[in-house]
């Protein structure tokens, strides 16, 4: 595809960019495509006609939208170049771009950001950064990633760089993939350690609070992100997302356990080559370059083991109830005949998160930089455009950690403080004679419980624990709210030597090598009915 010069400027459609001598100017989708048509065509009229036609195939649209996008255009090349008029209107007729234009050699690839290392524990996070706009952006890749490969396919660059023209967008490969550091596959990360890479990225590159994007897993992820740390995360899009990866009654759209092993094994088998190609991008399946490219990203971003395992690890994850509790903005967008993940996937988020905007797009690819990713790229501009800046700290996310005692609780308390601060977890108090404690992830509070009742049994003293995972309200007092109510009751479920949880908690520590053992059902009155509980085996 041609590259054109005309002016100060330069105009390079196969990778979306307009630049100058001052840097990369940041237009629209559609802006730029309208200059694109012009440009192709310089010297002579362009019928309105035409450009709608070609800057919005199969979708009806008003003159109006051309006219803006002309505007938009006119004011970005004149701050510019303030002393020609590019876009000449012809009364009755349409448009014709006036300057001279010529042909300019192509560069074969974007040079990609300089990736750059964060300290998530004892783990390096690779990271990079780009773009300089309003708002930062964490774009959260789902499955396997590899920064630097992003840049090698020019259609992911172009979506990345797009993206990067109206935010500061900061990149990532989550630990166990990509550039950051290798991890045992026993080790891969749970969604609460992928919680803690996010936010030590956001940390190192100086973000305080962003717009978190994922897509496919990394919308799984960046739900329970922007649930958690509502003061963190401005608002949260979800592309092609899903709430629970495997089929079950009341989720029939994910596939069963024995198809979820059958890709399992075609990874063990078949990795190094386009594995899922297919049910990702099966509008460039057929494309040998993209073909090449898709291998080469998955063999550069893990190991058969490791995607393997995180195949199976993600087959673990359900955050139905979680959704329930996102109340940051959140927009998710799902193409309508996605392959890979059913568009009914969508509408099921979009329907529990409150007041979440539900996009369904068409086409048929899951990757958003495959297909049109303008459509796509617009969406999620105009919802960052209109984000409000108050936050609701009030109501977070958080497991809720119950531990009582047929025995004066003093003689704990120190040990107890210890073990709460070690899991990165707040004291409450008690509430109804129980010790109370949040954590920000449910992995931790399981293990802090057990090691509280080590520290107990060390001392003679037994105790029970019940944990739950849910939305609870910060008050002066300390914490209210229906999880709190759930909270105390699986403590009193709970036999003494045991920990009790709610499926909530089981569901979301995929991963994290805890296991647990159905232990019946509890009823939680005619408000929340029969809840199945499980215990922790050591």
């Amino acid at each position: 595809m041609s590259v054109y010069q005309f002016g100060p400027f330069r105009l390079d459609p196969s990778q979306g960019l307009l630049s100058a001598p001052g840097g990369e100017i940041a237009l629209t989708p559609k802006a730029f495509d309208t200059l694109r048509v012009l440009v192709e065509s310089a010297g002579t009229v362009v019928s309105k006609e035409t450009l709608i036609e070609q800057v919005w195939p199969d979708t009806v649209v008003d003159e109006n939208n051309l006219a803006q996008n002309i505007s938009l255009l006119r004011k970005a090349l004149a701050a510019e170049d303030p002393s020609a008029d590019y876009v000449q209107t012809i009364p009755r007729r349409g448009y014709r771009f006036v300057a001279e234009v010529q042909r300019a050699q192509p560069v074969a690839f974007w040079q990609p950001p300089t990736t750059r290392y964060a300290r998530s524990g004892s783990v390096n996070i690779a990271y990079q950064v780009l773009g300089d706009g309003p708002i930062d952006l964490v774009f959260v890749m789902g499955w396997v990633s590899h920064l630097e490969m992003f840049w090698q396919e020019p259609s992911f660059a172009r979506f990345l760089r797009k993206l990067a023209g109206f935010s500061r967008l900061i990149l990532f490969d989550k630990r166990g993939t990509g550039l950051s550091d290798a991890v045992p596959l026993s080790q891969l990360p749970t969604l609460e350690e992928r919680m803690d890479d996010v936010r030590a990225v956001m940390h190192a590159a100086g973000s305080t609070r962003a717009v978190v994007m994922g897509v496919s897993e990394g919308g799984t992820m960046s739900s329970l992100f922007g649930a958690t740390y509502p003061e963190h995360a401005a608002a949260v899009v979800i592309i092609g997302g899903y709430a629970r990866r495997l089929r079950a009654p009341d989720y029939p759209w994910g596939p069963t356990p024995e198809q979820r092993e059958a890709f399992i094994e075609m990874i063990e088998r078949e990795w190094g080559g386009p594995v899922g190609i297919d049910e990702r991008a099966p509008s460039r399946a057929g494309d040998p370059d993209f073909r090449t490219w898709w291998s080469t990203y998955l063999r550069m971003g893990a190991s058969p083991g490791a995607a393997a395992a995180l195949t199976r690890m993600n087959a673990d994850i359900d955050i139905r109830h979680v959704l329930p509790t996102l109340r940051v903005p959140t927009l998710v967008l799902h193409r309508s005949g996605d392959r890979c993940l059913r568009v009914e996937e969508g509408r099921y988020i979009a329907d529990r998160i409150p007041n979440a905007q539900f996009v369904e797009l068409p086409g048929s690819d899951h990757l958003p930089f495959v297909g049109d990713q303008d459509a796509i790229l617009e969406a999620v501009q105009r919802f960052v455009n209109g984000l409000s800046t108050a936050v609701d700290r009030t109501r977070v996310l958080a497991t809720l950690l119950f531990v009582r005692t047929d025995r004066f609780f003093d003689e704990l308390d120190d040990d107890a403080s210890r073990e709460i601060r070690w899991f990165q977890g707040e004291k409450i108090g008690r509430i109804d004679d129980a010790l109370v404690a949040t954590f920000d992830g449910p992995a931790r509070a399981i293990r802090c419980a057990r090691a509280l009742l080590d520290a107990a049994g060390a001392r003679g003293i037994r105790l029970a624990a019940g944990l739950h995972t849910g939305e609870c309200e910060r008050t002066a007092d300390g914490i209210a709210g229906l999880s709190v109510e759930i909270g105390a009751l699986l403590a009193e479920a709970a036999a003494v030597g045991e920990i009790v949880v709610s499926n909530t908690v089981r569901d979301l520590v995929a991963g994290s090598g805890l296991q647990f053992a159905p232990r019946g059902t509890a009823s939680l009155g005619e408000r929340l009915g029969d809840w199945p509980l499980f215990t922790v085996q050591r």
